[in-house]
């Protein structure tokens, strides 16, 4: 296949991989919730915790009593009206850059925020009391020194002393929130624990708004029946989730980051994962199941929550199938390893632009053989090129005859007519998943290359990296044998990397650095082949230059 129709293909292959992914983002939640009905029941169900809201509005309009919690990673805010996370900022995300922070959580009008409670007849955020309750705390500021830091507030009532503990370990983004309950009413007590997340649906997501594509942002599940399942808002607004399951976990995604809370379960207990909205704010919770304390005994109920960037390793140990929620799409299995490469490779040099060059160049190297043997095949078709112009003479327009005698010519000169197309069919699955390892790796958010590129997630703001990979595409044109005679498909070919260009203006700053490198590694290896194949014969500059 000569270079000029296997960069149409790309073309091809690239504005339908992205019409693909536009299809899929707007189609598969309703499929998810068809498939999903038989799990969904109302919400009034009362399976769910039913907070009243003007309970938690009267939290908003009091004066916060805030707790504020400084580790290496992370600086959260508890507010003791109920003992939410109301607050929490990344610290320290990149070593350098403009974006070495990042405000996550936040009480405001856009208010997105990690709550937890307790519900039932002795439950202190359950709709008989008039507002949540007010725990007391020894400090308003905690700061992390050693390797793990542990923060009580404490409430009492009727007997019952309840204390809500946050655990949180150097160098992590999890944090263990338990309740512990004293129960001296002189009667058993009976409550259940609830986790969830809330969220104004009109946030923004965190990301940058310069992509071709747009990121999920919404809720994701896991449960018995579903390693890792979205639930977007729009579908929360038709249909609550209400799904038992014996273990799992509840996420609120954006891109780069995500919150998420892991029930701890034992093996036979069950709760319930559900959704709801209201007032323009999406909620996805745990509910855990009932437990009965005796009077002068104590109960236990622990949880996690994860708030910070996806970290793949690091979600892997926190939760089963947690690390899904860096979604890499239907090519995951190419792009964890690319993920991993490009980990290995910045523990060696510490700028990601470099990195990205680096990968470059391994990938164009071990993909050698397969693109020398495709310019070879090029350079015998365009050597059988004046035996088929005297077939399709003396053929005619018998096409079945031409096929037949096309074939025999092939199977005798030893050329395979496909042969340029295998490094298309690898190349191009590599280009996708390394997109979305680039979509997906907080590490870049930020990350700087060198000079006018200050963000290799964003697009290159000079446009001068798509310019560069719109004038190597032209070179490669240019220096590639082509029998393509046909005047409309070399005018097709002469715009292609005009067209190229224009497109990669908005992508990543990143993508198109990798791809810059990947057209000039081309070139190199063009000029090496094509050495080559004039000794045997088999190309001519001046054959070129006559065209």
């Amino acid at each position: 296949m000569p270079i000029q129709r296997n960069i149409l293909v790309i073309a091809l292959l690239v504005v339908t991989f992205f019409i693909y992914q536009k299809w899929n983002e707007q189609n598969t939640y309703t499929n998810q919730q068809k498939n999903n009905i038989s799990q969904v029941e109302s919400s009034k169900s009362g399976h769910i915790p039913n907070i009243d809201e003007n309970s938690t509005n009267n939290i908003t309009n009091q004066a916060e009593k805030l707790v504020t919690i400084t580790t290496d990673k992370v600086i959260f805010k508890i507010n003791l009206y109920g003992g939410d996370i109301v607050y929490a900022k990344l610290i320290n995300l990149q070593p350098t850059g403009k974006d070495r922070t990042f405000q996550l959580l936040q009480n405001t009008n856009n208010a997105y925020i990690a709550q937890s409670g307790l519900i039932g007849k002795n439950g202190i955020d359950s709709n008989t009391n008039k507002n949540r309750p007010l725990f007391s705390s020894q400090s308003s500021n905690y700061t992390l020194k050693g390797d793990s830091l542990s923060v009580p507030i404490t409430y009492t009532k009727d007997g019952i002393t309840y204390i809500k503990t946050f655990i949180i370990k150097k160098d992590s983004y999890a944090v263990d929130v338990n309740y512990d309950i004293k129960n001296n009413s002189g009667t058993t007590a009976n409550l259940a624990m609830y986790t969830q997340i809330k969220k104004s649906e009109n946030q923004p997501s965190g990301g940058l708004k310069s992509y071709a594509m747009p990121v999920y942002q919404g809720t994701a599940y896991s449960d018995q029946e579903h390693n890792y399942k979205k639930y977007s808002f729009s579908d929360i607004k038709d249909t609550n989730l209400n799904i038992t399951t014996n273990t799992g976990w509840i996420a609120m995604l954006q891109h780069y980051f995500v919150t998420a809370w892991v029930p701890h379960l034992n093996k036979d207990q069950s709760g319930k994962i559900y959704t709801t909205s209201n007032n323009g704010y999406a909620y996805i919770g745990f509910m855990y199941p009932s437990v009965s304390i005796p009077n002068d005994q104590s109960a236990t109920i622990k949880s996690t929550l994860w708030i910070g960037p996806k970290i793949q390793n690091a979600m892997e140990k926190v939760a089963p199938h947690l690390n899904l929620t860096i979604d890499y799409g239907w090519l995951f299995f190419i792009a964890k390893p690319l993920h991993w490469l490009f980990l290995k490779i910045h523990s060696l040099v510490s700028n990601w632009g470099l990195v990205i060059i680096i990968f470059t160049l391994l990938v164009r190297g071990a993909m050698y053989p397969l693109t020398r043997a495709q310019y070879t095949s090029m350079a015998k078709m365009k050597m059988l090129q004046p035996k088929i112009e005297e077939m399709k003479a003396r053929v005619g327009d018998d096409r079945q005859k031409m096929s037949q005698e096309m074939m025999a010519l092939y199977k005798r000169e030893k050329v395979n007519p496909l042969g340029g197309c295998l490094p298309l069919l690898i190349q191009m699955p590599i280009f996708i998943a390394f997109y979305w390892v680039l979509m997906e790796s907080y590490q870049l958010r930020g990350a700087p290359f060198f000079g006018w590129i200050t963000d290799l997630s964003n697009h290159d703001p000079l446009y001068i990296l798509p310019l560069l990979m719109g004038g190597t595409m032209f070179l490669i044109q240019k220096m590639s044998p082509t029998t393509v005679t046909d005047p409309m498909q070399q005018k097709i070919m002469t715009f292609m990397p005009i067209v190229f260009t224009a497109f990669f203006f908005m992508m990543p700053s990143g993508l198109v650095l990798y791809w810059v490198t990947s057209n000039l590694a081309t070139l190199t290896q063009q000029f090496i082949i094509f050495r080559s194949l004039e000794k045997k014969g088999l190309h001519t500059r001046k054959a070129k230059n006559k065209k």
